[in-house]
């Protein structure tokens, strides 16, 4: 099987290149799991096409030749700025504010930066390069959203099944295992994808083959007791993680319990330690305001764009 990927770039070498006489660029981009490179033979049983995305500066009819057509290729016609817009809500003429940053959908940047281009007159890597990743201070927020979203939970895996809850807390351990995965993604400062290719992306990731039988190992429990000894060991080798990229100062990882419950967990405070390094004030006042990632949620839940700039006043 050819690669999506390839196969668009030789639509747009052999065809569409020959047929456009004015400056432009070109790229495959956005939806489809070829842009991704996740691609394989199932994914041509629908939407399997060599297509392009071509960008000019104005209004443009792009015909492909009549020995193509009735064939799967198609091209689509775009300004920068419009495709940005339309993406987005965003005009790529002024970098992202940093309301803007935290409203962006993580699946859609991603979709956005990977691909290729294959020609570029206009600027359009200049503009993929500006969301190539998070802002520092943006992204030690996220981490700390993240961390929270770990840690008060881990806690209530052991209490829901003290009740004899095993389901509601194996459950838990599940969405556990999930945001974990989710702080890998941030520690290596790589976007995660949507959930059809999520676990894909995390095995790519540098630190996907250690953690993996640890998070497996979470999921294989049949016991809350298990499942709490499982997650700590988890949860141990993220916050060690973290602390050899360097992220913060160095986080004392240490095994505690609350209110003197039967039920352990690791904590180490690395909220505090990345709220240390925020220097942007706007970043800082959210962080004060939402200090839980009150704002990520919200931001899973407001994924279209229109849904994504009411939220836009509540940052400013």
């Amino acid at each position: 099987m050819t690669p999506g990927l390839e196969l668009c770039k030789r639509f747009y070498d052999e065809v569409v290149r020959h047929v456009v006489d004015v400056p432009h660029s070109a790229a495959l981009m956005g939806r489809g799991s070829e842009v991704l490179g996740y691609d394989d033979a199932m994914s041509t049983d629908h939407n399997c096409e060599a297509r392009v995305l071509l960008f000019v500066d104005g209004d443009l009819d792009v015909r492909v030749p009549p020995e193509f057509e009735g064939r799967a290729a198609f091209v689509e016609v775009h300004t920068i700025r419009g495709y940005f817009r339309q993406q987005l809500g965003w005009d790529p003429v002024q970098a992202p504010t940093v309301a803007e940053w935290f409203t962006f959908p993580e699946a859609n940047l991603l979709t956005l930066t990977a691909g290729a281009v294959f020609r570029d007159d206009l600027g359009l890597q200049d503009v993929r390069d500006q969301l190539a990743y998070y802002p520092d201070d943006v992204w030690r927020y996220l981490m700390i959203a993240a961390w929270w979203r770990v840690h008060p939970e881990m806690n209530i895996v052991g209490r829901i099944g003290y009740v004899g809850d095993e389901l509601g807390s194996s459950v838990l351990g599940a969405q556990l295992v999930q945001d974990l995965m989710r702080l890998c993604f941030l520690v290596e400062r790589r976007y995660a994808p949507y959930s059809k290719w999520f676990g894909t992306a995390f095995s790519r990731l540098s630190c996907g083959p250690s953690l993996t039988p640890l998070l497996q190992d979470v999921l294989r429990t049949t016991s809350w007791e298990q499942r709490e000894q499982a997650l700590m060991a988890a949860f141990r080798a993220v916050g060690e993680l973290s602390n050899q990229r360097g992220i913060t100062r160095p986080v004392e990882l240490a095994v505690g319990r609350l209110w003197d419950r039967p039920f352990e967990v690791v904590w180490g405070d690395f909220p505090a330690a990345l709220a240390e390094d925020i220097e942007d004030p706007h970043v800082r006042r959210i962080a004060e305001r939402w200090p839980a990632g009150g704002i990520e949620q919200a931001r899973a839940l407001l994924w279209r764009v229109d849904d994504r700039r009411q939220l836009l006043p509540l940052l400013e």
